[in-house]
């Protein structure tokens, strides 16, 4: 990765973790030896950034330079994109809802497909996203006891 980093020209890390924080995957020294002029989208800044030299900009000031390489940082996105975003998890969404009647609501659907779990951060009034309860403190409760608790 890092002989392709040197030549590259416009480098995207979209990294994420199941444990919180993004994994850091290229140092401050491969930066360093990127193209002058090349740019790093870091879409895992929401994660806490996949670049070692990452640092969050908003959309009022997207980016910086740092090593003579412009850095993007925005964390969220779509908001700057609102409409696109806005038709994307539509064709998203829509297949899950038709999916979700199909299954015969909800708490049938979570039951059944274990990758739905994956995505739930709240389920009938209570977190049940570890990381998010550890960040914010608050009370968290495992999602599998929810659900089974209702059959």
């Amino acid at each position: 990765m890092a002989k392709q980093l040197k030549t590259c020209e416009v480098a995207v890390g979209a990294l994420s973790n199941e444990y919180g924080r993004a994994p850091i995957v290229v140092s401050e020294e491969i930066v360093e030896s990127m193209r002058v002029g090349s740019v790093i989208i870091d879409v895992a800044i929401d994660r806490g950034g996949c670049f070692e030299t990452s640092e969050l900009t908003s959309h009022e000031q997207p980016i910086f330079i740092k090593h003579n390489v412009i850095h993007y940082c925005v964390p969220n996105i779509p908001s700057g994109f609102a409409r696109t975003a806005s038709q994307a998890i539509s064709n998203v969404l829509m297949p899950l809802l038709l999916q979700i009647s199909e299954e015969g609501g909800i708490d049938e659907m979570v039951w059944h497909k274990l990758n739905v779990r994956e995505g739930i951060y709240l389920f009938k009034g209570a977190l049940t996203d570890i990381y998010m309860s550890e960040k914010f403190n608050i009370k968290y409760t495992d999602l599998n006891l929810l659900i089974a608790s209702r059959r």
